[in-house]
């Protein structure tokens, strides 16, 4: 897919901001949230054409001097001097763009109607386009830093290649995290089979505890009779991986007991348009005893690229709930200081279906 098309699919408004605090381009989302065309905006100071009670020249050079992204929930945003609503808005510095600010806006009468009836089903989809577009145009320079910095190591010594092989690392480590937002794009559709929910819970469980998990207290409390499920078992040990792993640091100070649990609900369905719908019985729980996501980002965990921990990426939880969304399952959290549990309701294998 041409970036372009990936730019234009967007489903939030979306600015690039040049260095000169002007607007250098707009998606389709963002011309009708502003009410004007794309030709009439671009080249305009950002000033004059979007208003807020966010302090958005500051935030825009934030983000400019910092090279990091920031997070605002929650701020009256509007189109030049005209009515305003509540607002998400996420900038991130645009790669190799000579100081570009990306700047998404997501009105938050747009995230609840889409979160309602659907939870965090469609959380994870926001930001499948421009993941790609972007992961790709970053790769591509830093593949060239990587090796500009290793030709110039073999030069140096001592303190100076001390430095290049930071350069070298700390690249590596954001291609990395690229590699880990093309996911949202390049997951393929789930290759489900009949499986034991439990067997896939092991396999997690023993490569976390000889992994990030060492040292970890891990309880089981397993329902023996459960009956198989329906799911790819590659794709859901990824995600009770990234649930332990999310449970592991977040516990590590706290106690440090993370209890996976399984148990079979009956009355948990889900109805589809057409009015028929399909019962989530398998239930799987991931609890640890850290001290609670903040309530500030309690409704937004499953977004991507919100996250409670310093240097978080935000991406874990987001990939895990597409994921569970692909399988036609059910994701929820109830967090509180002392205790957070993450629940994945999934379906019956073939023949053991509830239908409504």
């Amino acid at each position: 897919m041409e970036d372009a098309a990936l730019w234009a699919s967007l489903p939030v408004p979306a600015l690039v901001i040049d260095g000169q605090e002007r607007i250098a381009a707009v998606n389709a989302a963002g011309e009708a949230f502003m009410n004007a065309s794309a030709r009439s905006l671009i080249g305009q100071p950002l000033a004059g054409r979007l208003n807020s009670d966010a302090d958005l020249g500051g935030t825009v050079a934030r983000v400019r001097r910092d090279g990091g992204p920031v997070f605002i929930n929650r701020v009256a945003t509007g189109a030049g001097q005209g009515a305003r609503a509540e607002c998400d808005l996420r900038l991130a510095p645009v790669a190799g763009g000579d100081g570009a600010v990306l700047m998404l806006i997501e009105p938050r009468h747009l995230a609840d109607r889409l979160g309602e009836g659907q939870g965090p089903r469609v959380a994870a989809r926001s930001a499948i386009g421009m993941a790609e577009m972007l992961a790709h145009e970053i790769k591509n320079p830093l593949a060239g830093i990587t090796g500009a910095a290793q030709l110039l190591a073999m030069t140096l010594s001592g303190d100076d290649r001390e430095l290049t092989d930071l350069i070298v690392a700390e690249s590596r480590r954001i291609v990395a995290l690229l590699d880990q937002v093309e996911e949202f794009g390049n997951l393929r559709p789930p290759d489900r089979r009949v499986v034991n929910v439990h067997d896939i819970l092991d396999r997690a469980r023993k490569s976390a505890e000889v992994g990030f998990a060492a040292g970890m207290r891990i309880v089981e409390d397993y329902d023996p009779s459960l009956p198989p499920t329906w799911v790819d078992a590659d794709q859901m040990i990824q995600v009770f991986s990234n649930l332990i792993r999310n449970a592991t640091e977040a516990a590590r100070g706290a106690g440090g007991t993370i209890w996976l649990r399984s148990f079979y609900d009956h009355a948990l369905r889900v109805r589809r348009a057409d009015g028929t719908g399909t019962g989530l019985p398998l239930q799987v729980e991931v609890i640890d005893d850290g001290p609670g996501i903040a309530p500030e980002i309690a409704a937004q965990v499953f977004e991507p690229f919100v996250s409670g921990r310093e240097n978080g990426t935000g991406l874990g939880l987001a990939l895990v709930s597409k994921i569970v969304s692909d399988h036609d399952g059910w994701i929820a959290v109830e967090s509180e200081p002392g205790r957070t549990r993450f629940r994945i309701s999934l379906p019956l294998a073939p023949g053991d279906k509830e239908l409504i």
